[in-house]
Parts: structure tokens; C-alpha cells; sequence
């Protein structure tokens, strides 16, 4: 699996395009803004973006989906229905931030604990990681053994749990039962800030001993 970050907006939120070697189909999950900046990003790289694909309601990481989508032609999918409140609210956690008008929006396709999402030859096993969002989802790509884990985990750090419906003990049993399950080996790009491994966080991060 090819892929590339492209930090968006002040919130320096990883925007990431996944690309399929072999037919160059790409999927862009969590475009946070900048949607321009992405599609020239897309261009740059061959890409045929087939579907947008969302991790959770949180502005910074949904903030360009509508934008890009209607620029693209493509499907926005995902996160789990539990987010469909801040997608609603959208209008308020933009006047929160200072930030311009965002109009709610409802997705093409919501994403299920268990659901696959395949472009190219490429398939992405979608795993429901409540606790920074109720409806979080995180996108596992097995073959590569790569995970895109929006705000669940991050470098010596987790996921905050103090915005609304947020549960610490919840985040970290998601992140002990679906996420560490996988492999030490599992490299993930994170929502924020560089990536690691699941093994280097099970052995440095703080939240995660003991």
C-alpha cells in the first residue's frame, strides 16, 4: 500500500490518501480542510479517488469532506452512526473554534465494526474505536499491516476524552481489545503528529503500561 500525509488547517490534522499500487484508486480519510491543497496533493500523485472516508465527527478532521467530495464526485463513508450528533453539530464546534460556518452533512454510507472498504485491489478492515468519539472507526490495512487511527492513538500518547460523550476507561479498552490485538508490527498513522507502531507505544507510551 502506498500512501501520503498531508497535515491540514491549524490543527496540523493528518490527512491521509491511501493508494492502491497496482490501479492507482486512492481513498482520502479525514480531509479536515484545505480540500484544495488535497486535490492538488491527489494530482500530484495519479490518484483516482474513488470515496472519502471519515474516522469521527470532530471538525478537524471533517472539516473539508463536503468541499472535496463535491469536487471529486466521490462518496464520503463512514464514521459509525454514534457520531451522526457532531456531524449535526458541526455549525457549533465551528463557532467554538472562531471558524467559518460548517453545515452539518449526513454520509453516503455509514461504517460498521466488522465492514470492509475496498478500492482497487485494495481491501481496508474498518474497526468500530469508541471512546475519543462514540462512533470512532479506525481503517486496518492487513497486507501492509497499516492502520489509519484518526485520534484513538497517538506517538507516547492517546486520544483526548474531555469532549463530549468521550470515555477514558472506553478509549482504552479499544485500544487494549481492537488495536493492540493486531500486531506489534502494525505501523499507524495517527490523527495528529508522527507514526509509530502498536509494539513501541505497548512498550514507551505511558497511558498504555501497567
Amino acid at each position: 500500500m502506498n500512501f501520503a500525509i498531508v497535515p491540514v488547517t491549524l490543527f496540523e490534522q493528518n490527512c491521509t490518501i491511501l493508494l492502491c499500487p497496482q490501479t492507482n484508486a486512492a481513498v482520502v480519510i479525514d480531509p479536515g480542510g484545505e480540500p484544495e491543497r488535497i486535490t492538488q496533493r491527489l494530482v500530484g500523485l495519479d490518484a483516482k479517488p474513488v470515496a472519502l472516508l471519515l474516522t469521527h465527527g470532530h471538525l478537524d478532521h471533517v472539516g473539508g469532506a463536503v468541499a472535496l467530495a463535491k469536487t471529486l464526485k466521490v462518496p464520503i463513508q463512514g464514521p459509525h452512526q454514534d457520531d451522526a450528533f457532531l456531524l449535526d453539530a458541526l455549525p457549533l464546534q465551528a463557532q467554538m473554534f472562531g471558524l467559518p460556518h460548517q453545515t452539518p452533512f449526513t454520509p453516503d454510507a455509514w461504517l460498521n465494526d466488522g465492514d470492509c472498504v475496498t478500492f482497487g485491489e485494495q481491501t481496508l478492515d474498518v474497526l468500530h474505536c469508541p471512546g475519543h468519539a462514540p462512533g470512532h472507526v479506525v481503517f486496518f490495512h492487513r497486507a501492509s499491516a497499516l492502520a489509519q487511527v484518526g485520534d484513538v492513538l497517538f506517538y507516547r500518547s492517546i486520544g483526548r476524552t474531555d469532549l463530549p460523550q468521550g470515555d477514558h476507561a472506553t478509549l482504552l479498552r479499544s485500544i487494549h481489545q481492537r488495536l493492540l490485538p493486531l500486531g506489534a508490527q502494525v505501523r499507524f498513522i495517527p490523527g495528529h503528529g508522527p507514526m509509530s507502531t502498536l509494539g513501541d507505544e505497548q512498550q514507551h507510551n505511558q497511558f498504555l503500561r501497567g
